[in-house]
Formats: C-alpha cells, sequence, structure tokens
C-alpha cells in the first residue's frame, strides 16, 4: 500500500522524525483545543522537547500541571516516542 510506501521512503531518508514533529505542531489545536491553541504561540520541538510560548502566566500553570498528559497524547497521537518532555516558555 502507499501508506507503507511512504513510510519506508521516510525511514530510508531518515525523514520520519521531522515529519512526526511537524504532524504533532499541526495537530495541536486539535489535541487540545482551540481556546489554548489560540494563547499559545512559536511551538516547535528540538531534541524531543516541545518549546511552547504561552501568553497567559494563568494558562501556563495549568499547562504546566498537566505536561505529562501533554507529552502522552502527543506521542499517541503520532505512534510513536517522539517528545519526551514541554517546555513552556
Amino acid at each position: 500500500p502507499l501508506k507503507d510506501a511512504i513510510e519506508q521512503m521516510l525511514n530510508v531518508y531518515k525523514l520520519k522524525r521531522k515529519f512526526d514533529e511537524t504532524s504533532l505542531i499541526a495537530a495541536w489545536p486539535e489535541l487540545m483545543g482551540k481556546a489554548v491553541a489560540n494563547r499559545t504561540t512559536q511551538l516547535y520541538i528540538r531534541e524531543r522537547k516541545l518549546f511552547i510560548k504561552v501568553e497567559s502566566s494563568v494558562l501556563k500553570n495549568e499547562l504546566v500541571m498537566i505536561r505529562s498528559e501533554i507529552v502522552k497524547k502527543m506521542n499517541e497521537r503520532a505512534g510513536s516516542k517522539v517528545l519526551d518532555e514541554v517546555v513552556f516558555v
């Protein structure tokens, strides 16, 4: 199937991790909801860490409390362990 061929190509060219990271960033509003997505900016992944700029200190505190749940949800979405932690800036 086409899906298998694409996954094999991504693995061969070592692009799978980058593809998974990009997919997770794109899925952020769906995974966390529009209210959270609208108050978070500059999402990027470096060295298995998701960095998120949070505009509200109240929201930042709430997200810190569910940090491990965010990692779990994102990794489940990716279908593999892409993230180890979340860093709020």
